[in-house]
């Protein structure tokens, strides 16, 4: 390619990707989308970083901002197919150049021919003028002569045919090639009027103030369930996986424990494209086994329940030992108070935006739900609140915000239907449907770095978006 060409090239091969940037996360950044998730069978990777997302926006009675926002990870400017586009097309430009500078040479080529032939058909006048005045005594002489004339101009006829057709090919590529120097042309001049520079210092701020907006937000009532998505098939019918809510952007490990009892061994992998593929990284052996399947990594610990006790351990990846240990008094155990699927799944352990929790079963509660607050480093119970909702009749459950959703994820027609808050200790009955895609879920919990639901269906593991309602604090605010 030549200088001029290949600085074009560069130049709208980068802006391409600017464009592309503009078209697909600018929209999320500024709120213009709308809530999407893609619904299919399989997926052969799941990439966290799909930009801001501002689902609603309004103002209640007293003026304050309203909003439903989810804010994933950020991935700017990745090159895509509209880039390698262009640059294909900068290719058959400079194809169509080269095509056109060979015609050039054929043509000149030809033209020689053409000179020569006119200079040819010139002598054949003339002698033809010599025949006419003296035709009885040089008419057989000429005759030879125009006889061998006539031979030698007999090749140029094809020549002549290949020299009209080049010709009209030379036009015609002519013509390709002032249209697509005008688009080209025309499309560096619109994309000359943005300064990358410029564009990303804006995209900056933006960010860092969409940042500063979430931290005014208060936390997320959940409004809906889209999905699921499934991201491997793999493991018996229960299991649990996880990654960590408090782990850094950069830290995308994924934890995997297969089965509900009878198995002490997690498996790491760096990312969620690895656990996809298989490529596991590191496995650990926990010192005990474990029960049911309602565990949770949080802040680089694995929390879980010993099997056939009520005890919770802290297990440390890093250095492989037990941090803490610690009975969770009067909680049912071994199928004693489980959800409906059974499974040992009588101790749920999760965490939300709040911090961790525990979610089980008494008899001094009549076999109903309690929820407690735990202290992540001596798993000290902070506070609990008693419902009155029997755990035995619950398909799953998971906290939000501090307010705990429970489901019956053991029907097909799966659905939020009680919620217990926390915050003012009351409960509601709610009716926020979800897809029960493969028919038994054995672990459902939410991931407040991911704002995602994971999901262990049925030997599937899938992904589920959610969608929070946010009220954006404001400085007249208590």
């Amino acid at each position: 390619m030549s200088p001029p060409l290949l600085k074009l090239g560069a130049v709208l091969s980068t802006m391409a990707m600017i464009s592309n940037w503009m078209s697909q996360t600018l929209p999320s950044l500024v709120g213009l989308n709308t809530t999407r998730i893609t619904t299919s069978d399989t997926l052969t990777q799941i990439s966290p970083k799909e930009g801001w997302q501002v689902y609603s926006s309004a103002q209640d009675p007293d003026g304050r901002c309203i909003c439903t926002v989810v804010a994933p990870e950020q991935n700017l400017c990745s090159r895509d197919a509209k880039s390698r586009q262009l640059r294909q097309l900068l290719e058959k430009v400079q194809n169509m150049s080269q095509s056109i500078e060979v015609l050039n040479l054929r043509t000149q080529r030809d033209f020689q021919y053409v000179l020569k032939m006119e200079t040819q058909m010139k002598g054949l006048k003339a002698k033809f003028r010599q025949i006419e005045d003296d035709r009885k005594t040089l008419m057989t002489k000429h005759f030879q002569e125009l006889k061998e004339k006539m031979d030698e101009l007999l090749p140029l006829i094809p020549v002549l045919e290949q020299y009209k057709t080049d010709a009209k090919l030379i036009t015609q590529f002519k013509e390709e090639i002032r249209n697509l120097s005008t688009v080209l042309t025309g499309i560096q001049e619109e994309i000359g009027a943005y300064d990358y520079e410029e564009l990303h210092q804006r995209v900056i701020n933006l960010e860092t103030r969409l940042r500063d907006c979430m931290k005014k937000l208060t936390c997320g009532k959940l409004m809906k369930i889209t999905g699921p998505i499934t991201v491997k098939i793999s493991g018996t019918r229960f299991g649990a996986w996880m990654t960590d809510p408090l782990a850094s952007e950069k830290n995308n490990r994924v934890w995997y424990m297969d089965s509900y009892t009878n198995n002490k061994i997690v498996r790491e992998y760096k990312s969620i494209a690895d656990f996809v593929s298989g490529a596991e990284s590191r496995t650990y052996n926990l010192p005990f086994k474990w029960a049911g399947t309602n565990h949770v990594v949080y802040n680089g610990s694995l929390y879980f329940n010993k099997y056939q006790s009520n005890i919770i351990i802290k297990y440390s990846f890093d250095t492989g030992r037990v941090l803490a240990q610690r009975s969770l008094e009067y909680a049912g155990f071994h199928n004693v108070y489980p959800y409906t699927w059974g499974g040992f799944s009588d101790i749920d352990l999760m965490a939300d935006e709040i911090g961790l929790w525990a979610v089980y079963a008494t008899n001094q509660n009549a076999g109903n739900i309690v929820i407690s607050q735990l202290n992540q480093d001596t798993l000290e119970v902070l506070k609990s609140w008693s419902t009155g909702y029997p755990k035995r009749s619950a398909g799953e459950s998971f906290m939000i915000c501090g307010t705990l959703y429970v489901t019956n994820s053991h029907l097909t027609g799966a659905k939020v239907y009680y919620s217990y808050s926390t915050k003012t200790s009351t409960y509601e009955y709610t009716d926020i449907p979800f897809h029960n895609q493969y028919f038994h879920i054995s672990m459902l919990d939410y991931n407040a770095r991911d704002r995602a639901l994971y999901a262990w269906n049925n030997g599937h593991q899938v992904l589920f978006n959610v969608t929070l309602f946010h009220i954006i604090k404001t400085e007249d605010d208590s």
